[in-house]
């Protein structure tokens, strides 16, 4: 009987573990997705292509970065579609979007 417990117990701590492992992968996306956003915003009000190369570079990997030119801001949106490593565990989408005023005289 205890090892039918202790079997129970384990494979439940299992589950917890993976849950726990998902949802901090998810939280360190999101937070690349932000990170990366910022950074091309800020080259892009720059106006520095280089920079924003860069940038670009740090989005997590399949991920969609948008600029948008407003009037006086730019506007950087990047999405990115996380796919689970467990199979039964659901896609989520994350998203993240930057608005940095445009630097006067900066490249377009």
């Amino acid at each position: 009987m205890v090892t039918a417990e202790l079997a129970v117990a384990i494979l439940a701590a299992l589950s917890v573990a993976v849950l726990l492992c998902w949802g901090i992968f998810l939280l360190v996306m999101q937070l690349r997705c932000v990170d990366a956003a910022a950074a091309v915003a800020r080259q892009e009000a720059r106006g520095d292509r280089s920079g924003v190369a860069q940038a670009r570079s740090s989005a997590p990997h399949g991920a969609a970065v948008q600029v948008a030119r407003r009037r006086t801001e730019v506007v950087v949106t990047v999405s990115l579609t996380v796919r689970p490593f467990v199979p039964g565990l659901a896609p989520v989408p994350l998203h993240a979007e930057a608005t940095v005023v445009a630097e006067p005289g900066a490249r377009r």
